[in-house]
């Protein structure tokens, strides 16, 4: 009997894991961007992720489906760590401690949002949202994963990547106003949505569901 993609994985195959990498490297590239603001950046998570992917291949779980949201969940790990290295090599270096540099999206969201006013409202209210609030978002929102997906990907329970997505919901209302938080009352932006449109709108590369 052949065996599965996922033991495959587990066990080494490098033919296996290349399939891999052509699957889901654009969909990890996409949620390094969204995470960073920055495509270079995101080339960077990109290699580091599958690195560890690779370091981690026996952690895989022998059943279960995609494996994107253990991918996802290894991306938003590699951010993280890059940005407390960053911190800590410019503390070093200045002698003073710096403040968090908030992702910017303005770069990207320019050329795909006509409404100006609305993208500079979008960038103000993304940067004050908390770092765990923006990476259920960039999870559920951007990148699609249902909440289970997204709590195995961050290694926390279902409810609460339930009560960041409307905590971030409510901060993205009161922060930019119903042009970017569902005025409708829609409690689920899990479901794909911020507003009334579809958050295709500001995904950088369109991504094929799998």
């Amino acid at each position: 009997m052949d065996m599965s993609v996922r033991a495959r994985i587990r066990a080494g195959d490098s033919d296996a894991f290349g399939s891999l990498f052509d699957d889901y490297a654009r969909a990890v590239h996409n949620h390094a961007f969204r995470l960073t603001g920055d495509w270079s950046a995101a080339e960077d998570v990109l290699s580091l992720t599958f690195l560890e992917a690779w370091r981690l291949r026996a952690s895989v779980d022998p059943d279960g489906g995609s494996l994107r949201p253990w991918l996802l969940g290894i991306a938003t790990n590699v951010v993280r760590n890059t940005r407390r290295a960053a911190r800590r090599h410019e503390a070093a270096m200045n002698r003073l401690p710096r403040e968090e540099v908030f992702p910017d999206f303005s770069d990207d969201l320019v050329g795909r949002i006509d409404d100006a006013e609305r993208v500079a409202a979008l960038r103000t209210a993304l940067s004050r949202l908390r770092r765990p609030e923006r990476e259920v978002v960039a999870l559920c929102v951007w990148s699609g994963l249902d909440y289970a997906a997204a709590a195995k990907a961050l290694d926390i329970p279902v409810g609460t990547v339930r009560s960041r997505l409307s905590r971030a919901r409510k901060k993205l209302l009161k922060y930019a106003g119903p042009g970017i938080a569902s005025p409708n009352g829609n409690s689920d932006p899990g479901r794909g949505q911020i507003d009334g449109d579809r958050v295709s709108a500001v995904r950088p590369i369109q991504e094929e569901a799998r």
